[in-house]
């Protein structure tokens, strides 16, 4: 990014919009070079918790199942894989690429209080989506008060 601009552009709009868009590529793990030069993808997630389990759902657009790396170790989810680089083709004209490729990988840490046996993974639609069922022990459990 260019960072000696004149007075006159310092806070044009393109100025705002391209802050922006470095601020994403930088936070979104994209800044980064793997092996081979590609670039090292972080795809996004969410993580969602209920009383019996967690529930953790990331984009992975135009990867197969078999692409993708799931495993539970010590406690951390490790999801993994890699987005292979489209090859440009002949007879056409690449004006722009954008979308990402390379490695990813993301860990999340749950605890031993999953139940690894029970783990599930499913891909749909370019999400994947893993589900995490607690222990009983884990789970929280009303206790009575009696008078």
């Amino acid at each position: 990014m260019n960072t000696k601009l004149s007075h006159a552009h310092r806070w044009s709009p393109l100025f705002f919009d391209d802050l922006r868009k470095e601020m994403n590529r930088i936070f979104e793990g994209t800044a980064d070079r793997g092996e081979g030069g590609g670039t090292v993808i972080a795809p996004l997630a969410n993580l969602a918790e209920t009383e019996s389990e967690y529930e953790i759902s990331l984009d992975l657009p135009g990867l197969k199942p078999e692409d993708v790396n799931v495993e539970f170790r010590d406690g951390h989810l490790c999801i993994s894989g890699e987005r292979k680089q489209v090859n440009e083709e002949e007879g056409k004209t690449y004006h722009r690429i954008e979308r990402s490729f390379g490695a990813f990988r993301r860990v999340v840490a749950l605890g031993n209080e999953v139940d690894a046996d029970k783990i599930a993974a499913k891909y749909e639609h370019g999400v994947l989506t893993v589900t995490a069922p607690k222990v009983s022990a884990a789970q929280p459990k009303k206790i009575t008060v009696s008078t």
